[in-house]
């Protein structure tokens, strides 16, 4: 039987030597990764694939540029378009490649441009941006700003994390006219500062990652007569013990969607969780002790037996075995450098 192949793509900061995006070659069996070529692009902070496969999106210094995903997984240039602000930090697609949504970091603002029918990116449909003051007006951290945007399940609503304000905000998506309307508002803990949004794959919960409180909040998601509806149900700690050297940074579900992995930048742990089915509730296997500096993104490799770590400020990739039924992992091969990696997208060719 013929392996399936997969590549990866490794989005790095570029004021530094690096100079984009970085193609790998996969082999998720053995948990390692092969450099093939890198594509110019400024700062791809955050970049996806579009459901289709046909098409990847990224974030660059003068908005989001799309590329054409090849056959054999290499890219080919589109264009790219402004956001309406300052450069982004995150982004996400409707799985019917209507619209991109991006998260502005710096200016608070959420962006949505068209998607043209040959998959590059249109003009833009409607910017808001946040306003308001959250924990203390000498912190920077205080004024707006938007970490993560993520569609629903469903669909219907764009869920936009504000780490400054303490607060979801949750926009119902008109496709029709490209506009976003406020439906409600997730408020979250005082000072916990959200990091991101995930949603199971059943769609019947979200989790937010909390940075600075290093924790996840999990909501029952559904939608009734008056809108969406986010009820907590449940706050787990990514640090047993309080630690101020600990910054919550990114979390991600297993491809099978039983653990929840949890990257804590300050004390390099990861902290792993399994998710119980029926009621989405989490329980912590395990925080094991990892590799390098500042683990600002990771992926759990298809198959579920490695994981990745992109260590922004140690330059390096880190891949480590897991074992579930003793809870801890070790590293397997050495570490790959590279220069300010700061997000990954792995796709099944």
């Amino acid at each position: 039987m013929n392996q399936e192949k997969y590549v990866a793509y490794v989005g790095t900061y570029t004021h530094e030597h690096s100079v984009g995006i970085h193609i790998f070659d996969l082999d998720v069996e053995r948990g390692t990764m092969k450099k093939r070529k890198v594509v110019n692009i400024m700062n791809p902070s955050d970049l996806l694939v579009s459901d289709d496969k046909k098409y990847l999106y990224s974030i660059t210094d003068d908005g989001v540029k799309a590329y054409k995903v090849l056959s054999d997984g290499d890219l080919e240039p589109m264009n790219e378009q402004w956001i309406g602000g300052m450069r982004g930090c995150y982004l996400d697609v409707d799985e019917k490649n209507r619209f991109v949504f991006v998260g502005g970091y710096h200016d608070g603002r959420v962006s949505m441009l068209h998607l043209n029918a040959d998959g590059s990116v249109g003009k833009i449909a409607d910017g808001i941006f946040h306003k308001g003051v959250g924990r203390s007006a000498a912190d920077r951290s205080s004024r707006p700003h938007v970490n993560c945007v993520k569609v629903t399940p469903d669909q219907k609503y764009l869920c936009a994390v504000d780490g400054g304000l303490d607060h979801v905000k949750v926009y119902q998506i008109n496709y029709r006219s490209g506009k976003l309307k406020l439906a409600d508002i997730i408020h979250c803990d005082l000072e916990s500062a959200p990091k991101m949004i995930r949603f199971s794959k059943d769609g019947k919960n979200a989790y937010v990652l909390n940075e600075l409180e290093n924790s996840v909040d999990v909501y029952n998601y559904y939608v009734d007569e008056r809108g969406p509806e986010f009820e907590r149900i449940q706050k787990v700690q990514t640090k047993e013990k309080k630690d101020d050297n600990c910054s919550s940074q990114n979390m991600e579900f297993s491809p099978d969607g039983r653990y929840l992995y949890c990257a804590n930048a300050g004390t390099t742990e990861m902290a792993v969780f399994e998710r119980e089915e029926g009621t989405g509730l989490l329980s912590l296997l395990s925080n094991i002790p990892i590799s390098g500096d500042f683990p600002k993104a990771l992926a759990i490799l298809p198959g579920n037996h490695h994981f990745v770590t992109l260590n922004h400020e140690s330059n390096e990739i880190c891949t480590y075995k897991m074992d579930y039924t003793r809870g801890y992992a070790l590293m397997d091969g050495r570490p790959i450098k590279i220069d300010k990696p700061n997000c990954i997208y792995i796709l099944r060719l």
